[in-house]
């Protein structure tokens, strides 16, 4: 804590909280030497002003109104809200909304990357921040000490997806709700979401297309049926009771599949595989099949061409075999005359992968 002069005018520098404050008094030193003295009063005995506007909420009860009122009514990702306010309880439950720092939550990421990852840590962290966001719209705070705290980089490069093999192995030990749930996301690239939340009004089996109204990005989405998928949609049964595809008895969707697909990826010895990579299976096999980015991009409903690129990762396989369909094709139509045997007639291209292994291996002159 301090005071300070600007141009003509003094100011006076302090803490409250862990957050900096600094003040413009006027032109009299001994005017800010006075407030000085009398902020730090007010902070001690907590009457200070900044204080006194926030309500005394704690975290905990503050995430369960969030929730209740705006995250269930309004986000798909609720569910992962309620995963990540777990993980945020466990820290800052018992706590004042005006008691968490920026330290505080510096640690917290700290302490958090001894056992997930970066990702998992930025999900908690942007749901701090929104419940923070939040609270100060609803007027709970003043200040959001989330605001400035940096997300984690994250490798966004994840390739694993399934070859035409792992696919056959998976889906013929799905269990029985699971494989035409799984047969469609394989067919759709659809997310996760979008398929436990599709509804027969969404089928058009006329024209076989499915649209999509409620969408990540809530634009529509018409992604066409192949012959596998309509086969696979006429077999489901459809539940009188309920207008969901997907649907438990009672008629209420599935809010989730992991137990069941987890079980089926082990029965299938898949490993390092989630839900969601299906949806990469999908786009990584159009573009193995020749089918362009820009297609692809309308099909999994990206803004961005370059979201769309990262699932256009082939395996060394497929780049290997489209080499060697280049090498046999550039072998009918040139060979260079800089290699050459012994006798002198000419190296073809795809000669030189032996002859480089070759003690007597031609060099060019």
């Amino acid at each position: 804590m301090g005071i300070f002069k600007k141009g003509k005018s003094w100011y006076i520098d302090y803490y409250v909280q862990g957050r900096r404050k600094r003040e413009k008094i006027g032109p009299s030193k001994a005017q800010a030497q006075v407030v000085l003295q009398k902020r730090k009063v007010e902070i001690a005995e907590g009457k200070f002003l900044d204080v006194r506007k926030d309500e005394r909420i704690l975290f905990r009860d503050m995430a369960k109104v969030y929730l209740e009122a705006y995250s269930k009514p309004n986000k798909r990702s609720a569910r992962r809200d309620e995963t990540c306010i777990r993980s945020l309880n466990s820290i800052f439950g018992t706590r004042y909304l005006h008691e968490i720092t920026g330290l505080d939550i510096e640690k917290y990421k700290l302490k958090r990357k001894e056992k997930v990852t970066n990702a998992t840590i930025n999900r908690d962290l942007q749901c701090l921040k929104h419940v923070f966001k939040k609270a100060i719209e609803w007027g709970k705070i003043s200040y959001s000490p989330a605001a400035k705290v940096k997300l984690l980089k994250e490798r966004n490069t994840r390739t694993r997806y399934l070859e035409e093999e792992e696919i056959k192995a998976l889906v013929d030990v799905c269990c029985d709700h699971l494989r035409p749930i799984v047969i469609s996301a394989l067919n759709t690239g659809m997310r996760k979401a979008e398929i436990l939340n599709l509804k027969w009004k969404d089928i058009d089996f006329r024209q076989r297309m499915i649209c999509l109204l409620d969408t990540k990005n809530n634009e529509r989405r018409e992604i066409p049926v192949n012959d596998i998928l309509f086969k696979t949609l006429l077999r489901v049964k459809k539940n009188p009771a309920s207008p969901y595809v997907f649907c438990k008895k009672d008629g209420r969707p599935y809010d989730n599949v992991r137990r069941s697909f987890d079980t089926a990826k082990k029965k299938a010895g898949i490993k390092g595989f989630r839900f969601h990579d299906l949806r990469h299976t999908f786009a990584s096999h159009l573009v193995m099949a020749g089918v362009d980015l820009k297609t692809i991009q309308e099909l999994l409903g990206h803004k961005s061409i370059d979201m769309t690129v990262r699932y256009s990762h082939l395996s060394p396989d497929h780049k290997k075999l489209a080499l060697d369909i280049l090498c046999k094709r550039m072998d009918t139509i040139w060979t260079p005359a800089t290699y050459k045997k012994e006798k002198g007639e000419k190296f073809s291209l795809c000669d030189l992968e032996s002859a480089s292994l070759s003690k007597d291996a031609p060099v060019a002159q």
